[in-house]
């Protein structure tokens, strides 16, 4: 690896999550850096945007194929994002001890 190609694909991961999730790219920034799972299905996000991109440079044989493959790569890294953003916004309310209902 090249020096700073890492920290490259980090922020291009970074800004592909953004760039789908526009309206909430606070909370993509913030699963990004504290969620392990999240920040690689933005890595791996990243890589099937940019393997659909480049789908046009492929042999026309097999073109339509990979086109299909990514596209449903994308979908389904999408949806698995979108659920972890949905899980994140949930909170957790617990009652104390002292607050529970009193026994008789």
């Amino acid at each position: 690896m090249a020096s700073g190609e890492g920290t490259s694909t980090y922020l291009s991961a970074l800004e592909t999550a953004e760039a789908y999730f526009s309206d909430q790219a606070r909370l993509v920034q913030r699963l990004f850096y504290v969620s392990d799972a999240f920040r690689s299905m933005c890595e791996d996000l990243a890589a099937a945007a940019e393997a659909l991109a480049r789908v046009e440079q492929l042999p026309l044989p097999v073109r339509e194929a990979r086109r299909l493959e990514y596209a449903g790569l994308v979908e389904a890294l999408l949806k698995e994002m979108r659920e972890a953003i949905s899980q994140s916004k949930i909170v957790m309310l617990r009652r104390s001890p002292a607050a529970g209902p009193k026994s008789p």
